[in-house]
Parts: C-alpha cells; sequence; structure tokens
C-alpha cells in the first residue's frame, strides 16, 4: 500500500475521476471489468446483489425507497 497523505482537519478532500484505473476484485484479485447484478427480495423499495462476475463473490448490496419514502 502507497503512503498517502493523511488529510487535514478542516481540508475538503479532493475527488479525481479514475480516468485508466481499472478495480480489483478484494476476493479473487482478478480486475473487474463488470459486475452482475441480482435484485434481492424486499418488502420496502428495492435490492440489489453486487457480485464478481469471475469469483461470483458480493461485492456489496444497495437499497433504494420508493420516492413515497423519502
Amino acid at each position: 500500500m502507497r503512503n498517502r497523505p493523511k488529510l487535514e482537519r478542516g481540508r475538503i478532500p479532493t475527488y479525481t475521476p479514475s480516468v485508466g484505473v481499472v478495480p480489483i476484485c478484494p476476493h479473487c484479485g482478478e480486475e473487474i471489468d463488470g459486475v452482475y447484478q441480482q435484485q434481492v427480495a424486499e418488502n420496502l423499495g428495492k435490492a440489489y446483489m453486487w457480485f464478481c462476475m469471475e469469483c461470483r463473490k458480493v461485492l456489496g448490496v444497495s437499497h433504494r425507497k420508493g420516492f413515497w419514502m423519502g
């Protein structure tokens, strides 16, 4: 891991677009060219599971509430 400068208090972090940088799966170590998405049963709103196309391990879950839930 590279030595990164520590964030100073009161300083707003900058965000840089990742041009030419490919993310790596934390499970299998392969470059992530895309991810699979699967809807998960949810009573309120919609929930999606995102997983690696190579090893099929879960990368994350997102939950989206309906517009009426705020």
